[in-house]
């Protein structure tokens, strides 16, 4: 089958603290509420310590329009995206020329060609490679980019699939949106880049390069009327975040349940599975995925850990989840990697890592 032979994810240059964040939503939003310090209790509250971003808090003190910031965001995704790619590839043993394919996600700017044609010309990759951007697919789209690849590799045992993830959060960040939505988002999302290398069977990794992770199945659910409940309103300032309250309640009513049937057609059980990669959309989503599961109190550890350290990076957090498991050891046994966007939308994959 398929398999993960490597991962990588990167530390930015800006590592700031949740207390340096939580100052600029005191200055952004000082007259938009009454209460205003009980809302900032939420970046207290939000399980995460520091940041990633791509760049310094005193970049949001000084006015940018939408052209400017995006411009940024093309520069710094270039940048971001062939140092991960690079890095993935490298750990595996494989130059940028090896990879039969590249799958870009992001839902944090625009770019046309697409940032993966960049990255191509950067790295002087294949000429022939099939490049396959994904956007708009928010925290979703790290699992759902990886579940392609795996989809790719199942029908070329050749292919080497550079899977990247790069999301610049912090770079749509509107001072002219004083909605509660906006100062609750200014609590938790942050910026990060991250490649994932998938093989098919017909490439061999020397085994201390290889992460060995088996695909086994995979699954995305749609779930109607939820339009609403996460994504961008693009505006002329740029994008607007749309960040719903309902998502804990969503994750208990309906993803457990597609979980927990995923699992079962796959004569698995969440009992059995060993390491639990899920995005962590944030501790009340966290909270919800564990109890609606019934999961051991570890289980969803390095989730929060990740949390903890870099808050949330979108699409690109999945892979670092997953980095932080090949850090520390993946469990022999079964992996479910998961995650929610906007849709709203929910993305299961069922892996294996063998002894």
């Amino acid at each position: 089958m398929p398999y993960i032979a490597s991962v990588i994810s990167l530390e930015l240059d800006h590592m700031t603290p949740q207390g340096a964040l939580r100052k600029l939503a005191r200055e952004t939003f000082a007259d938009c509420f009454d209460d205003l310090d009980r809302l900032l209790e939420s970046f207290d509250n939000a399980g995460i310590e520091k940041r990633n971003l791509c760049v310094p808090v005193g970049y949001f003190e000084q006015h940018r329009n939408f052209r400017e910031r995006n411009e940024d965001y093309s520069e710094i995704a270039i940048r971001l995206t062939s140092e991960a790619v690079e890095g993935a590839l490298g750990r595996a043993g494989l130059s940028p020329n090896d990879a039969t394919d590249l799958i870009f996600v992001s839902s944090t700017g625009l770019s046309t060609p697409s940032i993966d044609a960049f990255v191509v010309n950067k790295l002087r990759m294949n000429p022939g490679i099939r490049r396959n951007p994904m956007w708009g697919l928010g925290c979703a789209g790290g699992v759902s980019g990886i579940a392609l690849a795996f989809r790719i590799a199942s029908g070329n045992p050749d292919a080497v699939i550079a899977v990247a993830a790069t999301e610049l959060c912090s770079l749509t960040f509107l001072k002219s949106d004083k909605s509660k939505s906006n100062l609750i988002a200014t609590g938790l999302f942050s910026d990060g880049a991250a490649c994932t290398a998938v093989c098919g069977d017909n490439v061999k990794i020397p085994d201390d390069r290889n992460l060995g992770v088996s695909f086994i199945d995979s699954q995305s659910r749609f779930y109607y009327d939820t339009i609403d409940v996460m994504g961008w309103e693009i505006t002329d300032d740029g994008l607007k975040v749309i960040f719903s309250r309902d998502i804990p309640t969503i994750v208990s009513e309906k993803v457990a349940g597609d979980v927990t049937g995923f699992l079962a057609k796959n004569n698995t059980s969440a009992d059995e599975i060993r390491n639990f990669i899920v995005h962590p959309g944030g501790v009340k989503v966290i909270s919800a995925y564990s109890g609606a599961l019934g999961l051991r109190k570890d289980a969803l550890e390095i989730t929060g850990d990740v949390l903890r350290k870099y808050g949330n990076m979108s699409s690109a957090t999945v892979m670092y989840v997953l980095d932080e498991f090949a850090r520390r050891g993946v469990s022999p046994g079964k992996c479910l990697m998961a995650s929610l966007g906007p849709g709203f939308s929910s993305e299961m994959i069922l892996m294996e890592k063998r002894n």
